[in-house]
């Protein structure tokens, strides 16, 4: 018998969870302490956002949302290395990246409730960044044709994408890695494996060892890292987009965390967790990783972390109060987000949408 090809899944950790760096030659951010200081402001500034959003979810204010809680770095970590022109394609717990890449807490909260203009967003650098994929594994096909047409365009540009573990079960995630293979794509999987796809764990969502391999088929590159540890993120990340910008192909980054909250505001995790996983699971979480970096090197103390957190939660509390004070738009406006140019039965149904509002 004659082996004809061997594969390996590396995996990358900097900073334990303890705080400390495992390494004497780590990457040049693990020195760069305005940096960290900063995405640590940000990843801040997300747990804020989810606990707002779960509190206006359960006041009837906002519809069922999938909260990030524990899983920041992984977000905050990708998505602070895109530049002005690359684009997200995110999924449902993808608030982290967006927030990043420019979206804005209140359009954040604005999708959740159900209003399209949530997805029209402001800043320039997100307004070609797709709106938030509900389905699963639909966005992973997204980001393969924006790469294209980038390639097509001889654009130096680069695309990110993220998912769930339990995502990558779906077809739609088979053939985006497919094609991203064959045409040489540059796009950026990001695998967010946080040990739960619902109430699935792992061991019975897939065989394999790690989610990384399953980009092996695809003959694309991959590689497992610590989600909780930003500074591994962010340099997996920071190489995936340099290599994919300079037509390298595309690259699948399996960032390992756990879920510290529930699946959405509609699930109770405390049926089918384990004793126990969720006090180990906030001894690793990546806020209290880097917190505890930064105070070793005594870049971050009790009086910052207190001013961080009043600024953080001033902006999301404005952030909501705009969301909160914004104008309904009327009954027809749920036609005019689907279409440049609407057909004549949705334009019979938004005429009837008018005329019963106009009851109201």
């Amino acid at each position: 018998m004659t082996i004809v090809a061997k594969f390996e899944i590396k995996y990358t950790q900097y900073l334990d969870e303890n705080g400390e760096l495992l390494t004497n030659n780590p990457p040049a951010i693990a020195k760069d302490f305005d940096c960290l200081k900063k995405l640590y402001r940000d990843m801040a500034l997300v747990r804020q956002m989810d606990i707002k959003a779960y509190a206006l979810q359960r006041t009837g204010k906002l519809g069922t949302y999938a909260a990030a809680t524990g899983q920041e770095a992984i977000g905050v970590g990708y998505a602070s290395v895109m530049n002005h022109d690359d684009v997200l394609v995110p999924y449902y717990r993808g608030q982290a990246a967006m927030v990043q890449h420019g979206v804005s807490v209140e359009e954040v909260f604005l999708f959740w409730g159900g209003d399209e203009r949530g997805c029209d967003f402001k800043n320039e650098m997100a307004k070609q960044d797709f709106p938030i994929a509900v389905p699963i594994a639909t966005q992973s096909l997204h980001a393969t044709g924006v790469a294209k047409a980038m390639q097509l365009r001889g654009e130096k540009r680069c695309v990110f994408t993220e998912i769930g573990e339990g995502g990558t079960s779906q077809g739609d995630f088979y053939e985006a890695l497919n094609v991203a293979g064959i045409w040489n794509l540059g796009v950026v999987f990001i695998v967010n494996n946080n040990q739960w796809a619902i109430s699935v764990p792992s061991g019975l969502q897939t065989a394999c060892k790690t989610y990384a391999q399953k980009a092996i088929a695809a003959g694309i590159d991959c590689q497992q890292v610590d989600g909780n540890d930003i500074i591994a993120v962010h340099e997996a990340a920071l190489k995936a987009a340099e290599k994919a910008r300079n037509g390298g192909g595309p690259t699948l980054i399996e960032c390992i965390s756990l879920r510290l909250c529930d699946h959405t505001t509609a699930d109770d995790a405390s049926r089918y967790r384990p004793d126990g996983e969720l006090e180990e699971g906030w001894k690793k979480e990546p806020l209290l990783r880097l917190r505890k970096y930064l105070e070793a090197n005594s870049q971050w103390s009790e009086v910052l972390e207190n001013e961080m957190l009043t600024e953080v939660n001033q902006l999301i509390q404005s952030n909501a109060d705009n969301y909160e004070n914004l104008a309904a738009q009327p009954p027809e406006a749920m036609f005019d987000y689907l279409y440049a140019e609407l057909p004549e039965r949705t334009l019979q149904q938004r005429e009837v949408a008018m005329a019963r509002g106009a009851k109201q």
